[in-house]
Protein backbone atom coordinates (compact mmCIF):
# COMPACT_ATOMS: atom_id res chain seq x y z
CA UNK A 1 0.00 0.00 0.00
CA UNK A 2 1.34 3.63 -0.82
CA UNK A 3 0.39 6.93 1.12
CA UNK A 4 0.00 10.16 0.39
CA UNK A 5 1.19 12.08 2.66
CA UNK A 6 1.38 16.59 2.96
CA UNK A 7 4.31 17.89 3.67
CA UNK A 8 5.73 21.32 4.01
CA UNK A 9 8.65 22.31 1.43
CA UNK A 10 11.75 23.85 3.69
CA UNK A 11 14.39 23.87 1.20
CA UNK A 12 14.58 23.82 -2.89
CA UNK A 13 17.22 23.14 -5.55
CA UNK A 14 16.77 22.84 -9.13
CA UNK A 15 13.70 20.08 -8.83
CA UNK A 16 14.41 18.70 -5.44
CA UNK A 17 13.14 19.80 -2.01
CA UNK A 18 13.40 18.84 1.51
CA UNK A 19 9.99 18.46 2.71
CA UNK A 20 9.43 18.47 6.73
CA UNK A 21 6.88 16.15 7.51
CA UNK A 22 6.40 16.86 11.64
CA UNK A 23 9.68 17.45 12.32
CA UNK A 24 11.06 14.60 10.10
CA UNK A 25 12.59 15.76 6.69
CA UNK A 26 12.83 14.17 3.50
CA UNK A 27 13.62 14.58 -0.12
CA UNK A 28 11.48 15.04 -2.92
CA UNK A 29 10.96 15.74 -6.40
CA UNK A 30 8.87 18.42 -6.83
CA UNK A 31 9.00 19.17 -10.53
CA UNK A 32 5.20 17.83 -11.42
CA UNK A 33 3.95 21.30 -8.87
CA UNK A 34 4.71 25.02 -8.74
CA UNK A 35 5.81 24.99 -5.35
CA UNK A 36 8.04 27.30 -3.25
CA UNK A 37 9.46 27.61 0.40
CA UNK A 38 6.75 27.19 2.90
CA UNK A 39 3.83 25.59 0.28
CA UNK A 40 2.48 22.54 1.54
CA UNK A 41 2.58 19.78 -1.22
CA UNK A 42 1.45 16.16 -1.34
CA UNK A 43 4.10 13.69 -1.24
CA UNK A 44 3.57 10.22 -3.36
CA UNK A 45 6.30 8.03 -4.05
CA UNK A 46 9.41 10.41 -3.55
CA UNK A 47 7.16 13.23 -5.73
CA UNK A 48 5.50 15.90 -4.84
CA UNK A 49 1.68 15.33 -6.63
CA UNK A 50 -0.41 18.38 -5.48
CA UNK A 51 0.32 21.39 -3.81
CA UNK A 52 -2.40 22.17 -1.44
CA UNK A 53 -3.43 25.61 1.44
CA UNK A 54 -2.20 24.64 4.80
CA UNK A 55 -6.15 24.76 6.30
CA UNK A 56 -6.26 21.90 3.87
CA UNK A 57 -3.07 20.39 5.18
CA UNK A 58 -3.63 20.49 8.67
CA UNK A 59 -7.24 18.69 7.94
CA UNK A 60 -5.55 15.74 5.93
CA UNK A 61 -3.14 15.51 8.97
CA UNK A 62 -5.39 15.33 11.82
CA UNK A 63 -7.33 12.44 10.27
CA UNK A 64 -4.04 10.86 9.81
CA UNK A 65 -3.74 11.23 13.61
CA UNK A 66 -7.30 9.92 13.86
CA UNK A 67 -6.23 6.71 11.71
CA UNK A 68 -2.75 5.82 13.68
CA UNK A 69 -5.12 6.47 17.41
CA UNK A 70 -7.53 3.55 16.15
CA UNK A 71 -4.44 1.37 15.37
CA UNK A 72 -3.08 1.65 18.44
CA UNK A 73 -5.93 0.86 20.19
CA UNK A 74 -6.56 -2.52 18.33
Amino acid sequence: MCLAIPGKVVSIVGDQADIDFGGVIRNANIAMVEADVGDWVIIHAGFAIEKLDEDEAQKTLELWREVLAQEENL
